[in-house]
């Protein structure tokens, strides 16, 4: 049965295009009050962080007077951390709001990284939370010559509700987010209302996902190299000029991948998966022959801090060679999917890898 050829400016009425007029535009459902929710949110999530960022300041100018570990560093390095975090979040809801394509790719990308990180975080907050706690009501007890501590119970219900309460920011929020910005609708309510080519049209997105995430890395280590310097060496934990240098050092290496990865060019994909492997074999082997505890008093760590710190999983290398692997396994796993991007003179955009009704939006009609 044929539909009887009418206005073609009526979506999805004709079958077969009028001649002389353009194909008729596929149907899809607007999401365009969505886009305005989810990016009011992220404006209001990234006005949150520049308000939190005095508070921890706060906590680190107490910290230091009493005698806590925070470093004076963390005076610059908080603000550049959680200030650069916050813009992100203004920048991605603005653009989402206003339906641009590329707020759409970013905030597909970062929904991904936020629920693998806070996934991973949230399993280590449930290994570590309740005995580092204990230690630390403990040693402020016998510090302040108070022997009560919280009871068994107290401390369970405590713990548990800073879990669930992790839990909802790390995985439930960013399960909402991936699921809303993964709607095929979101995508061609973005293609529509943007209708002109952006940059992340013309990268896959798996690629631009590790050219962030390279970038992210590149600027820690900077950050790490000038403020507290440490470095796991093939069996030793540099600290100091060495280390910085080091970090420094990588951190040019990894925005040399960030680049050559952004312009799609496989010698960055070499170069990522060889950096990458020395530096787990090197965390590897610092962690089964360093002394942890040992790094940290070279970094100016006073002996109660060092003490409180053994008491927990932070204070030994086998628990952060866990903690990295956890974090490096998708990590590793997102570099090695990248790869197929790589074999194509030309490599496709998203768009042109996600189904016909997308390259209809993508062609211009």
């Amino acid at each position: 049965m044929e539909f009887p050829t009418g206005d073609p400016q009526i979506p999805g009425l004709n079958s077969v295009p009028t001649p002389g007029y353009p194909p008729a535009a596929p149907a899809y459902a607007d999401r365009s009050t969505g886009l305005l929710i989810f990016g009011i949110l992220e404006i209001i999530g990234g006005v949150f962080t520049f308000l939190f960022i005095p508070l921890m300041l706060l906590g680190v100018v107490i910290s230091r007077k009493n005698g806590g570990g925070a470093p004076l560093s963390s005076v610059i390095t908080l603000p550049l951390i959680y200030g650069g975090l916050a813009a992100g979040l203004v920048v991605l809801g603005i653009g989402a709001t206003q339906a641009k394509r590329w707020a759409w790719a970013l905030n597909l990308i970062l929904s991904w990284i936020w629920l693998i990180a806070g996934a991973v975080i949230t399993v280590m907050l449930i290994a570590v939370l309740p005995g580092s706690m204990l230690a630390s009501m403990k040693e402020a007890a016998a510090r302040n010559a108070n022997p009560a501590v919280p009871t068994t119970t107290v401390m369970a219900v405590i713990v548990t509700l800073m879990i669930v309460f992790m839990a909802v920011f790390l995985i439930v929020l960013p399960i909402a987010f991936l699921v809303f910005y993964r709607s095929k609708n979101v995508e061609l309510t973005c293609k529509h209302r943007d209708a002109e080519e952006r940059w992340t049209d013309r990268i896959p997105l798996p690629i631009i996902a590790y050219g962030l995430l390279i970038s992210f890395g590149a600027v820690y280590n900077l950050i790490a190299a000038f403020s507290r310097p440490l470095f796991p060496f093939f069996g030793r934990y540099l600290t100091g000029i060495p280390a910085g240098s080091l970090l420094f050092a990588f951190a040019i290496v990894d925005v040399a991948v960030a680049v050559l990865f952004f312009r799609i060019k496989v010698a960055g994909w070499w170069l990522a998966v060889i950096t990458l492997g020395l530096r787990l074999i090197s965390a590897v082997l610092t962690s089964m022959r360093g002394n942890l505890l040992e790094a940290y008093s070279r970094l100016g760590l006073s002996s109660r801090q060092l003490d409180a710190m053994s008491r927990t999983p932070f204070g030994h290398g086998h628990f952060l060679l866990l903690w990295t692997i956890a974090l490096l396994v998708p990590y590793f796993a997102l570099l090695l999917w990248t790869k197929r991007y790589f074999r194509r003179s030309e490599s496709p955009s998203y768009t042109e890898t996600s189904g016909p009704l997308a390259n209809q939006i993508a062609s211009g009609s």
